[in-house]
């Protein structure tokens, strides 16, 4: 008997199979990405959820109060950190944590009434510099990247969280400069260290992804709509470094609360090129298509778009125009002072001084078109708003 050939498949069939899969792998491939980013954007979503729980937890410690790493008495001695530990009293340190030896890290800012030194570390000029940097709601100086609203991770605050610095819920998981550093501590066994578990040679830090806003950090007179009261200097306030009470919140679905702090939704580029070191995203106020995930004050968290902040300060602006005699400042004169929408021009002045439209890091933003100081710079503080609209 003769055997018989066995079937195969032809070469164009092959290729028919192959031009159908490639086909469907292509269909395919961007609904599993849309799918991931979508999961990324809720977890997201659920790390912020918690952080409110945490915000609520230490504001019904502290009287109602808004987190804050300030005496609430600095504008005594005009902001110098110093000179309140020389004339005031030994403040409270801003601390790290224990690493996993027993040693205690954090900043410091000692005086005489600390007891000299104390063993902390560095001179007045060091001390200063910290509580310019990591005490104060932000620090007023080009360019104004830094200060308290940037350190949820303290631990002053991580202990209503999961007492660690590095705690996965302090990271998006889009947020990609710094979730690198950080998922290197994520099973680390203290509090806090500086140094990689890898390499103990070698320092490094990540900072939150998350940032209060330090408009809200601050007394609200300091942002009032009638003209900025600058909280440093022998024209301070005395009371400008006292953080306001929730209740003060005028706007609770309006008013943002944190926010992530980088463009991380519609990017048009991975890395901010003019910056540099181990961070280099681009800021959420530094794309016009940039679409943070939001905390705000009554709880709840949404998306909401730099392009909509700046068409509700827009509006703002244009309706204070056309009803001058609602918003007349007893005080101001000409009035020339005032500040006319969401967000104050004259305080993004002092954390810039070559801002681009009013914009939070706008020197360096992705396009032209960006000019924001929402979340930032809200006018009246926790007493304004950064939307006109709840929506979204």
């Amino acid at each position: 008997m003769k055997s018989r050939p066995r079937a195969g498949f032809t070469v164009v069939e092959m290729i028919v199979v192959i031009a159908i899969i490639t086909v469907l792998i292509a269909i395919l491939l961007p609904a599993v990405g849309k799918a991931r980013d979508a999961a990324r954007v809720m977890q997201s979503h659920g790390n912020l959820r918690n952080l409110a729980v945490a915000n609520d937890s230490y504001a019904q410690d502290w009287s109602d109060r808004q987190f804050t790493a300030c005496p609430d008495d600095a504008g005594i001695v005009g902001g110098v950190g110093v000179q309140y530990g020389e004339l005031i009293g030994c403040m409270g340190q801003q601390l790290c944590g224990y690493d996993a030896n027993g040693a205690l890290w954090g900043w410091w800012c000692g005086a005489n009434l600390c007891g000299g030194s104390c063993g902390y570390p560095g001179d007045a000029c060091y001390w200063n510099a910290c509580f310019r940097y990591c005490f104060v709601p932000q620090q007023l100086d080009e360019p104004g990247f830094f200060g308290a609203f940037r350190l949820p991770t303290v631990k002053a605050f991580n202990s209503y969280v999961g007492d660690r610095w590095y705690d996965p819920i302090f990271w998006a998981p889009k947020d990609v400069f710094p979730l690198r550093i950080a998922e290197d501590f994520f099973d680390y066994p203290g509090e806090f260290t500086p140094y990689r578990p890898s390499n103990t040679n070698s320092q490094v830090i990540a900072y939150s992804s998350y940032v209060w806003s330090p408009a809200a950090m601050w007394n609200p007179e300091v942002f009032a709509h009638c003209g900025l009261e600058i909280p440093f200097g022998d024209e301070a306030p005395p009371g400008c470094f006292r953080s306001p009470s929730v209740g003060q919140c005028r706007f609770p679905d309006l008013k943002t609360r944190m926010i992530e702090h980088h463009w991380l939704q519609n990017t048009e580029s991975e890395a901010n090129p003019t910056f540099a070191g181990n961070d280099r995203s681009w800021l959420f106020s530094q794309g016009y298509n940039s679409t943070p995930v939001c905390l705000f004050f009554d709880g709840s968290v949404r998306i909401k778009g730099v392009r909509e902040a700046m068409d509700a300060d827009a509006r703002c602006r244009v309706a204070d125009g056309n009803q001058t005699e609602l918003c007349h400042c007893p005080d101001g004169g000409d009035d020339s002072g005032r500040e006319r929408g969401l967000w104050s021009r004259a305080y993004l002045n002092e954390i810039s001084t070559d801002h681009h439209l009013g914009g939070y890091g706008a020197t360096s933003a992705y396009d032209t078109l960006v000019g924001t100081g929402f979340h930032i710079a809200t006018t009246n503080g926790i007493r304004g708003r950064d939307f006109l609209s709840s929506e979204g």
